[in-house]
């Protein structure tokens, strides 16, 4: 019989109270990491955080609030990077129009375009939470989340280490440690909570250790508007339960390391669905299934090996999945994305999980890749390939391009460049982004089948095009990804609008044409 976390585990010391003052400072050169993003946060537009605008160094909480305050607007982009430990007692409101903050919490309120990113020595949220609410295309990467508290002292976010909630969309939460030191009875929460509207989330490369509960989608039977999120290349360890409860949403979740959960794990319940893909669980009880209610979920199973796992015996209000572990329902996946085989899943999990592991991901095939970083304009920018994507070829395409005629529009654009000089036939002019990343779209009056792009640098910056995803703009879908300008196929498509994302540059790219072909 498993013991709850409560008295299993050794507990995590609060670190030292840091400078209750912090300054926020312009960075002109340092280190950022916004990689690519795999899974449900690609979709609805996708999700880049504060790629593209100004990079700020903040060593406070309320540094970070001062950051979000000095913007020009609520939406203006912002990387703002975090290194020292960041508490309550650091942690002020701070007021502007273009923020809502609260003192003694991270308050990422009604807001979007930001990252925060953990950078030098490492940042630690000592006891303090972070909050996601009414906001859009936040990343959180690199960064340890510890003893968040809702009951004792000091108490901060309702004992999430990260919570989202109310119209919260298009959210990538990476290459965190997310910890606390026991469960409901000690004071704690959560680890990782999404409610009350919170959708499109990508939930990746992270550590989850020592809690009660590791983390709900929907906190009630009757919050049902949430989901879908995608959880890949994650560790829970020591979790009693919620890995996560599902409540009527969609969770796509593979490649995962599960070590002792010890009541249970993966709990769709309320009409929630999950496909469960090449994970491996281990030294674990119920691993999946439908906990606590009668109110059924269901699942699709492929690939995963369990490893001295054990089953209780189903009955009221307990439902478990095993031992015979079968599909009662099927699920599609919107996205492209690569699987490990569950065999090789402890060793590269445990290889590139968790802050401070240089953000490496895998390649898909077993194995740890470091990203390379690209030093341009004011930060440094990681970019890890997530998917085996082939590079572009540079021959000329045959055919039409059915560009010439189209309308063009994009994210933002450098000084000087237009949206429109990509569709105009002409070599000599171009569009850039303001930064080093950014969309530039085509579009149509009418939709058109379109399955091969070819993206033509300038004179002179061939080769800055560094990392970039293609995306069907009606929905979302990312079409391909990869590196490097070129001729790019990808599976036919209809569609009224395709998008060009440059996610990793070594310099300002500048394209000079974006044509489309059949």
């Amino acid at each position: 019989m498993r013991r709850p976390v409560a008295l299993r585990l050794l507990a995590v010391g609060a670190a030292g109270a840091a400078t209750a003052i912090g300054v926020a400072l312009v960075v002109p050169q340092a280190s950022a990491a916004t990689g690519g993003v795999t899974g449900y946060a690609t979709q609805n537009g996708g999700t880049t955080g504060g790629a593209g605008g100004q990079t700020v160094r903040a060593t406070t909480g309320t540094a970070i609030h001062t950051a979000l305050c000095n913007r020009a607007s609520s939406s203006t982009p912002i990387i703002i990077q975090v290194e020292g430990t960041i508490t309550v007692g650091n942690t002020a409101k701070v007021s502007g129009n273009s923020c809502n903050t609260a003192a003694g919490v991270i308050e990422l309120k009604q807001i979007s375009n930001v990252t925060i990113v953990g950078v030098g020595a490492g940042a630690v949220f000592d006891q303090i939470g972070i909050h996601i609410r009414e906001s859009s295309n936040i990343i959180i990467q690199n960064v340890t989340v510890q003893n968040v508290k809702k009951s004792g002292s000091p108490t901060s976010n309702g004992g999430d280490a990260i919570g989202m909630e109310s119209s919260v969309h298009n959210v990538w939460v990476d290459h965190n440690s997310l910890l606390a030191s026991g469960g409901e009875d000690q004071g704690y929460d959560s680890l990782i909570d999404m409610k009350a509207g919170t959708n499109y989330v990508t939930v990746s490369y992270n550590t989850l250790r020592n809690s009660g509960r590791g983390g709900l989608i929907g906190s009630s039977d009757s919050d049902t508007g949430n989901g879908p999120v995608t959880f890949h290349h994650n560790l829970y360890e020591n979790i009693d339960s919620r890995t996560p409860l599902l409540r009527a949403a969609t969770a796509h979740i593979y490649n995962n390391y599960y070590v002792s959960l010890n009541k249970s794990g993966i709990n769709p319940r309320d009409g929630g669905k999950a496909k469960v893909e090449n994970n491996y669980f281990k030294n674990s009880q119920d691993v999946l299934g439908t906990f606590y209610t009668d109110l059924m979920g269901s699942w699709q199973v492929a690939g995963n090996i369990f490893d001295n796992v054990t089953w209780t015996s189903p009955g009221t209000e307990n439902h478990p999945a095993g031992p015979n572990v079968q599909s009662n329902t099927s699920i599609s996946i919107p996205y492209a994305y690569s699987l490990d085989a569950a065999s090789c899943v402890p060793t590269v999990v445990t290889q590139t999980a968790g802050a401070n592991k240089g953000l490496q991901v895998s390649s898909g095939s077993c194995t740890a890749t470091t990203p390379t970083a690209t030093t341009a304009g004011p930060t440094t920018t990681a970019s890890p390939t997530r998917t085996a994507s082939p590079t572009p070829t540079q021959s000329q395409p045959s055919g039409t391009n059915l560009s010439i005629g189209a309308g063009a529009d994009g994210s933002s654009k450098g000084g000087g460049t237009s949206y429109g000089n990509v569709i105009d036939g002409n070599l000599g002019t171009y569009w850039s982004p303001s930064g080093t990343t950014g969309d530039i779209s085509v579009k149509w009056s009418s939709a058109k089948s379109v399955s091969r792009i070819n993206i033509r640098e300038a004179s002179g910056s061939a080769g800055a095009i560094g990392s970039w995803q293609v995306l069907n703009a009606d929905t979302g879908a990312v079409l391909k990804s990869g590196s490097g300008a070129g001729v790019i196929s990808f599976t036919s498509t209809s569609l009224k609008k395709i998008t060009f994302r440059i996610t990793g540059a070594s310099v300002t790219p500048k394209v000079a044409e974006f044509e489309t072909y059949a």
